[in-house]
This record gives structure tokens, C-alpha cells and sequence, in this order.
């Protein structure tokens, strides 16, 4: 998960006498670099996870140091550190009140402490871990890619992660990511890294093959779920322009299997956006598991389209709505008066169509092998991305 505030104080706290003050909430956010700021212009370029570090020089009033929190909050910065004792005494209450707010880690150093060691100390560590970040996510893309070849990955994740243990990959999509500009998607993912909360080391976050993806390793349900909703919410708050669906696979053990976890979570991620719903669970799909399982393209439209095709292809000639009205059916175990509130259609012609369907049809739809055969190849004919 990068170089964090958290890794920062443990190595900074006696070496430099650094103190959070402020903003714990965000302690996990990944640190891109450091940079001195004393005014607020450079902020301008911020792509995120930047770490502001001032003298208070351009910033010695309660007004001034607020205005810098909040533009760092709005830029997403990973954090700020004050050197204190010469321009600023000590740190205002209203700044600790806004930096705790916003989850924005403010940390302090005295002024004794030489700004250029720490920040050359701090740099070059920052760039080792991100080294390691990337050595990390080719070692998992190769987990992916070529599960059985596992010599080329497992001594490599051994070093951060409990390779025997438990793994669980949630995929996070937001548009078409591969289209955009590099340095948009880049500043999208340091949104999204910032926006997870409470992630420690078993975790590893990066971007591979149009999406991001987040592996826990070792990582109960109820923690995972807490990082996974805090995230949902902080992203609803701070880019409601945005739609972001998050796809969660399913847990395994030993990093071999990590491969099927990550294509369940594709698979869940795609659902969640055909649904518009922020989260899905592969665990939590039902019968459509089943269109997971199935490699052979030819039997699925074959199980789908194939079977419905006399309901489609009425519904293009008289816009009938045939199909949605036998999906609310099968639904609603054949209740038309479930059908019709859904629907806001008349009792009596919910059931003109279903007359129309097992005419089309020509089944019986009280069988109950019919129906679930039905069932199945509505969900399949929507599932495979030919239906809506």
C-alpha cells in the first residue's frame, strides 16, 4: 500500500520528534512525496497522496493554516507537517478541528529539526517502497496470468504477505479507465487509495487490466466490509460526479488460488455496473454464478437467446414488453398482482401477456423445469451483456 503516514511516525517519531496532532483517521494514506510549501500556488498541481510540509512562514495566522488544510483536503494530499517553534508557536485548536474533519493527518516537527534531512530521509524511503509497490503488483499480475507457474510469484509475496494464508480481491471500475489519460487515471486511483480507510500492510492496492484492485490478505469479513462501505461513502461525499461499482470476490486460501478470486471479482464488478449498485459480492450472485462457470459463449446464447427468442423478437416488432413482464413473473412465482404494482399495468393485461408468452413460448409455465429453464436463460441473455 505505499510508503503511509503510519510507516512515516514509526520511523519519525523519536528520529525527528514527529506528532500527529490531528487527523489519525487518515494515518493509512500513502505518501507520493514530499514537498515544501509556503504558499498555496504549488498546490494548484497536486495529483494527490502529496505530503505538504511547511515552516509556517507563508502561513502564520489561524486563517492562513486553515486555508492550507482545506486546499490539501480538496487536493487529496496525503497529509501536512508543520515545523513549529518560529513562524507558528503551536498549532490552533480550529486547525486540529478541520484536519480531524477532513481525516487529514497533521502532523508536527520542532523547529530544531533539519527540514532538508528529514525530507531527503523521507523521500528516499518513499521511493523504495514504491520500487517495492511495483515489484509487488508484478508479482500478483503474474499470480493471475500463470497460477500453476508459481516459482516466478511466491517467494516474491512471501516477503510482505502470508502466502498460505487467506485472499480476497475487491476490483473497484469507474468508467472506461483505459482510455483516459494516464495522469487522470493516476490522480483517480490516489483518490480511490486515500478514500480506503483503516488499510494496514496485509492489504495491496494497484491498477492492472482496466480497473483497480485491492487484495486483502488475511482480512476478517467485518474489517473488510468496514474498509469496503467507509470507501463507498467517502467516494459518494467527495466525487458525486463519479460512479464507482466495486466487484468482491471470493475469499481463498494459499496465493495460487488468488486467480480465481480475481476473476470472480471481474465477474461481480460487471454485475454491479449492469445493476447500477455500488457493491457486488461473487458469493452473494445466486444462479448467476452460473454464467460465470460457462467458457462456451455458443451454449450460452444458445441457453439465452435461444430459447427466448420468440418473446425478443416480438418485443422489437410491437415494443411489448414481454420479456420484462415473464422476468417479474418468474420473479414474483407467477403472483400477477406483484406483477402489475411493479409494473403499474392493469391486472388484466399482465395477464394478456403471459397468454402471449406460452403462446410464443409453447410451454407450460406451472412446470417447474420449464420455469427454472426459463429463469436461467433470461438471466443469462442479460448477463452476457446481449440483454437489458
Amino acid at each position: 500500500m505505499g510508503f503511509t503516514v503510519e510507516d512515516m511516525l514509526i520511523i519519525s517519531q523519536e528520529k525527528y520528534d514527529m506528532e500527529l496532532v490531528a487527523g489519525r483517521n487518515g494515518w493509512a494514506n500513502s505518501i507520493s512525496w514530499l514537498l515544501m510549501v509556503e504558499d498555496t500556488t504549488i498546490t494548484k498541481s497536486f495529483l494527490g497522496k502529496e505530503l505538504a510540509v511547511t515552516t509556517g512562514l507563508g502561513f502564520n495566522s489561524t486563517e492562513k493554516l486553515l486555508e492550507l488544510v482545506r486546499i490539501l483536503d480538496k487536493h487529496h494530499g496525503a497529509g501536512l507537517i508543520v515545523n513549529t517553534g518560529e513562524y507558528i508557536k503551536s498549532i490552533p485548536q480550529e486547525v486540529i478541528d478541520c484536519a480531524n474533519e477532513c481525516d487529514l493527518p497533521l502532523l508536527t516537527v520542532p523547529w530544531e529539526i533539519s527540514m532538508a534531512e528529514m525530507i531527503k530521509d523521507l523521500t528516499v524511503r518513499i521511493f523504495l517502497q514504491t520500487q517495492t509497490d511495483e515489484q509487488l503488483s508484478s508479482a500478483f499480475a503474474k499470480a493471475f496470468e500463470r497460477p500453476l507457474s508459481s516459482d516466478e510469484y511466491r517467494a516474491e509475496l512471501s516477503a510482505a504477505f502470508d502466502v498460505d494464508g487467506r485472499f480476497q480481491v475487491a476490483i473497484f471500475t469507474s468508467g472506461d479507465l483505459d482510455s483516459m489519460d494516464s495522469v487522470d487515471r493516476r490522480r483517480i486511483g490516489y483518490r480511490l487509495q486515500i478514500y480506503l480507510e483503516n488499510i494496514s500492510h496485509n492489504a495491496h492496492f494497484f491498477y492492472y487490466d482496466g480497473a483497480f484492485l485491492l487484495i486483502f490478505n488475511a482480512v476478517d469479513d467485518e474489517p473488510r466490509d468496514e474498509i469496503i462501505e467507509g470507501f463507498l461513502t467517502r467516494v459518494k461525499h467527495r466525487m458525486p460526479d463519479r460512479e464507482v461499482y466495486v466487484g468482491l470476490g471470493s475469499p481463498v486460501i494459499d496465493v495460487e488460488n488468488v486467480h480465481i478470486s480475481y476473476k470472480r471479482a471481474c465477474f461481480a464488478a460487471k454485475q454491479a455496473a449492469l445493476m447500477n449498485v455500488p457493491l457486488v459480492s461473487f458469493d452473494d450472485l445466486g444462479l448467476k454464478r452460473l454464467v460465470y462457470l460457462a467458457d462456451d459463449k455458443l451454449l450460452l446464447d444458445e441457453m439465452g437467446k435461444g430459447v427466448l427468442d420468440p418473446v425478443i423478437e416480438y418485443d422489437k416488432k410491437h415494443d411489448s414488453g414481454l420479456l420484462e413482464t415473464l422476468a417479474l413473473y418468474l420473479k414474483y412465482n407467477g403472483s400477477v398482482g406483484k406483477v402489475s404494482e411493479e409494473m403499474y399495468i392493469h391486472k388484466n393485461t399482465i395477464l394478456y401477456r403471459m397468454g402471449k408468452i406460452r403462446e410464443l413460448l409453447d410451454c407450460n409455465l406451472d412446470d417447474g423445469e420449464k420455469r427454472l429453464e426459463i429463469y436461467l436463460a433470461i438471466q443469462i441473455y442479460r448477463e452476457t451483456g446481449t440483454g437489458h
